[in-house]
């Protein structure tokens, strides 16, 4: 006996400790996976100014091309204006300076030929120079920007690529803790299934040991008086036993469990247990009408009687009954024998009180 409520407490120990470890890992991956949306809150807002940085840097680009453009244009205006001027130079007399216009490959060319630049009017040698610069400057710009956009999406595409590990490893620690919480649910219910099994084995094991001790010292009455046999036949006179307003139906026997809530499955017990051994007499607990005598799947052989004025009293799991539906009983008159019968675990009687249908605490009666 003592060794199968020790293998339960362990198991229930085993149990909670596996609950304790689960809800432990669940905590932390709580805190991981706060922790992973945070890190993806601050990726998502770095990748919002980054775009704005972007798109920032993009109208600034067009900018510069459009401005390098229309400096491209002005230097070749200029250009072409100076050809127009050289032309009428030489047109009126002065044929070395289509030479030199000739012999250039380009603007810049052009304006390196010192020997000839003083015969360039200084106008046209300053614009094309200060053009030639914005064309430089814009370039060099243009340049600027669009390293700096580069790097900037360089930095756009490590965020995204960071936002999808983050996300992923989020992914996992959600699923993680959907684990954990089966897990959790599943040994939740295990651990209230043994706790129950357990608190049955425990009430079973002490129904069985007063149901013994009872047992001996009926034996033990027996054979002091001379007896034997294991039936012993209704007493012809009715048993009062204590100064309630009831009788106690088996004088002797040990309350193995009382009337309220139990601890072991919450469920409502709705009487009181008194373990003794089989065979010893149950007796009515007050005057009344017998409502009912016989066999139920639940309570097993059992007796109702009525006392009037909405009060009824119900004993359970008798081994025999003595009495008859429709029979009237005195306070203390023997009723039946303890027994083991319908959902019972070891010999005990069940015993109920009922005011107007809703039961009450038989303590207060007896």
């Amino acid at each position: 006996m003592g060794m199968v409520l020790n293998v339960n407490a362990t198991t229930v120990d085993e149990a909670q400790k596996k609950a304790d470890e689960l809800e432990n890992q669940k905590k932390s991956a709580e805190k991981e996976k706060d922790s992973l949306s945070s890190q993806l809150n601050s990726i998502v807002s770095d990748m919002k100014v980054t775009k704005e940085k972007l798109g920032k840097k993009q109208e600034e680009i067009q900018i510069a091309e459009d401005e390098l453009v229309q400096a491209k244009v002005d230097e070749n205006d200029q250009y072409e204006s100076m050809k127009k001027r050289i032309k009428f130079m030489y047109e009126n007399g002065n044929s070395q300076l289509l030479e030199i216009l000739i012999s250039s490959d380009s603007i810049g060319d052009l304006l390196n030929k010192a020997e000839y630049v003083s015969q360039i009017s200084a106008y046209d040698r300053d614009m094309l120079i200060e053009f030639q610069d914005v064309v430089k400057d814009v370039e060099e710009k243009e340049a600027s920007l669009q390293g700096e956009y580069d790097e900037l999406s360089g930095l756009q595409d490590e965020l995204v690529a960071k936002q999808n590990e983050v996300q992923a490893l989020l992914d996992n620690k959600q699923i993680q803790l959907a684990d954990l919480e089966k897990q959790i649910g599943d040994n939740a219910a295990t651990l209230q299934k043994l706790i129950e099994e357990a608190e049955a084995e425990r009430i079973k094991q002490e129904q069985q040991l007063a149901a013994q001790l009872a047992a001996q010292q009926q034996q033990q009455q027996q054979q002091s008086s001379g007896g034997g046999g294991s039936y012993t036949p209704p007493s012809s006179s009715p048993v009062v036993s204590g100064n309630g307003q009831f009788t106690n139906p088996c004088p002797g026997a040990y309350i193995s469990s009382t009337f309220g809530y139990r601890d072991f499955d919450g469920a409502f017990h709705k009487g009181l247990d008194l373990a003794a051994g089989e065979g010893t007499p149950t007796y009515a607990a007050a005057d009344g009408t017998v409502v009912i005598a016989g066999w139920s799947d639940s309570a097993g052989n059992w007796v109702v009687i009525n006392h009037g004025n909405g009060l009824t009293t119900k004993y359970m799991h008798h081994s025999n009954i003595c009495v008859s539906p429709g029979q009237t009983v005195v306070k203390g008159q023997q009723i039946g024998y303890v027994g083991n019968t319908g959902n019972s675990f070891g010999a005990h009687l069940h015993f109920q009180v009922e005011v107007g249908g809703v039961a009450v605490d038989p303590q207060g009666y007896l």
